[in-house]
């Protein structure tokens, strides 16, 4: 039987997006042409494949078994074909989708993305969330290149790297009124606090931390980025407890001041996770050392 093996990676974007506009972004084609592709899929494997509903379209069950063979047999293709390819970064022409935490987008994207403008021009990125679960990142089926954060429980097809370690310390307004040189556990007890609620079973991390510190904090306010701290903080007397490396960025606000934490509050790590089959894949390996050089530049004694 005679098939257009482009056909697959369209399957498996659109089972990724559940939508026919992204689908098209993401693969470099235009809405009509993915219409036909859909409809020779259809054709093809003699099903409806994805039923339009009102958030996007729904994949049948039909293409919900097909999903997890269709992303192997690509993946073993990839991994034949790619991997007798050389990579010469000055010429790629490519997209990698990364699903960095919020942590990892402030801190580590800004120098990945540096890196590749000056050495890789033809390299373009596209973020995804995070979110709450892996399987919600496109990691497991491949379509995502690399996730970066604290990689908790990864399922057997995922390759897991520590990336590097970050310590934690205190934000609080440059005029702040109870609070000058140093922070004392009593002070930090008696202060209203603004929270970063990390995705899924990340959250319970920092009070995990503080319990076992036998630290209380009565959280004011929690937000889900990095982004609104610095004008929270200013504008109140709150104190926030945040990753040492965001804090360093956040020290050349003349509107807010960085103090130690009342007692030492250990290491997180942060990780980087990948499909299995882009274990030997030029490309991707040369991504990996890259963001690997920025983080050990970004924290070279936390780096492992």
């Amino acid at each position: 039987m005679r098939y257009d093996l482009n056909l697959l990676p369209v399957f498996l974007t659109l089972m990724e997006e559940r939508n026919v506009t992204r689908s098209a972004e993401r693969l470099g084609m235009t809405q009509p042409a993915l219409s036909n592709a859909l409809a020779r899929l259809r054709d093809l494997l003699q099903d409806p494949l994805f039923i339009r509903e009102r958030y996007g379209m729904q994949p049948t069950e039909k293409a919900e078994s097909l999903a997890p063979g269709i992303a192997a047999a690509v993946g073993q293709l990839d991994e034949l074909v790619l991997g007798q390819q050389g990579f010469d970064p000055t010429k790629a022409e490519r997209l990698f989708i990364l699903a960095p935490s919020s942590y990892v987008e402030f801190v580590l994207l800004p120098g990945i993305v540096t890196r590749l403008s000056e050495r890789a021009p033809g390299i373009r990125l596209r973020l995804v969330p995070f979110g709450t679960d892996l399987a919600e990142t496109g990691v497991g089926s491949g379509a995502t290149a690399l996730v970066l954060g604290r990689i908790v429980d990864p399922p057997d097809n995922l390759v897991v790297q520590p990336l590097m370690e970050d310590g934690l310390a205190c934000v609080v307004r440059a005029d702040h009124p109870h609070v000058h040189k140093r922070m004392s556990k009593q002070q930090y007890e008696q202060l209203k606090h603004v929270n970063v609620l990390p995705p899924g079973r990340l959250r319970a991390g920092l009070f995990q931390t503080l319990q076992r510190h036998g630290l209380r904090r009565e959280v004011a306010i929690s937000v889900t980025h990095f982004m609104a701290i610095p004008e929270l903080v200013a504008a109140t007397d709150y104190c926030a407890t945040l990753p040492a490396l965001i804090c360093r960025h956040l020290a050349s606000d003349v509107r807010l001041k960085v103090l130690a934490a009342p007692v030492d509050l250990g290491t997180f790590p942060v990780d980087m996770a990948w499909h299995v089959r882009y274990r030997h894949d030029a490309a991707h390996q040369w991504l990996r050392e890259l963001v690997i050089e920025v983080a050990r530049e970004t924290a070279p004694r936390k780096t492992k």
